[in-house]
């Protein structure tokens, strides 16, 4: 039975069942129940497991080292699910000590496979909300990397601080404005539309982008913006007309 299938007391027990189990492996060195939460074909079991090794990180100083090592032995299996949980666990982590986990998205950054690497995004997002500043300078130094996929990934996993603090990410946007590749582009322009929606969020994107040199991607950027309004106008703090009568007035490039 899956995990959603179970009443909410059998969902909590099971939950705190796995956290005991990976508990009692840590301490004995070993990891097949722990493999196997990592590994399991439900979501949410997965889910259980790397929320329980957050939980374990904080609450177990004395085990921290052997978390870590042990995360670190996880995020080479063959089974690209134990890699994906190993990253989502060290992301958990992350929210409160990026250092101890750097390694292990460096890892994660250059996997094979796209599941794993979307977990570096979805970590990246969750410890850049919490854990801003040595996030942000790890994801810098992957902003001209030589692979494609790489810089669009990192433009991608710092988008959620930008929707709350544009100002932190938008000189590290700045830096990918000339990138030759599509993809890279259309995340950059996606990226800038996704933080410019919320309670001054805009004013501080339109004063930024009056600085940037590419006069296509600004363009694209402000297309997007004024899209992104009416998409999202049941969220946005000003309407689709507020938003093009400020670029109207406000912007004129330096």
């Amino acid at each position: 039975m899956a995990f959603y299938d179970l009443p909410k007391h059998e969902r909590n027990q099971l939950a705190e069942s796995i956290s005991c189990d990976l508990l009692t492996e840590l301490i004995n060195g070993r990891h097949n129940k722990t493999k196997g939460y990592f590994s399991d074909e439900d979501t949410y079991i997965r889910k259980s497991a790397y929320l329980a090794i957050g939980k374990l990180y904080l609450s177990h100083e004395k085990l921290r080292q052997k978390l870590i090592e042990t995360l670190h032995f996880l995020v080479k299996e063959e089974e690209f699910k134990t890699r994906q949980t190993a990253i989502n666990s060290a992301g958990e982590i992350g929210k409160q000590d990026f250092s101890i986990v750097e390694q292990l998205f460096d890892l994660g950054l250059f996997d094979a496979h796209h599941s794993v690497r979307n977990a570096v995004i979805g970590s990246m997002k969750k410890m850049g909300e919490k854990n801003p500043e040595p996030v942000l300078s790890w994801a810098k130094k992957y902003l001209q990397h030589e692979d494609k996929e790489i810089r669009r990934e990192i433009c991608h996993g710092i988008e959620l601080r930008g929707r709350t603090h544009p100002q932190d990410i938008l000189p590290l946007l700045k830096e990918l404005q000339f990138d030759k590749t599509a993809r890279v582009k259309n995340t950059l322009v996606h990226v800038l539309g996704q933080i410019s929606y919320k309670k001054g969020c805009l004013e501080t994107v339109i004063t930024h982008l009056k600085f940037w040199e590419n006069t296509e991607i600004v363009i694209m950027a402000l297309d997007e913006i004024v899209d992104v309004h009416h998409r999202y106008r049941d969220f946005s703090i000003l309407t689709q007309q507020q938003a093009i009568d400020y670029i109207d007035t406000h912007f004129k490039q330096k």
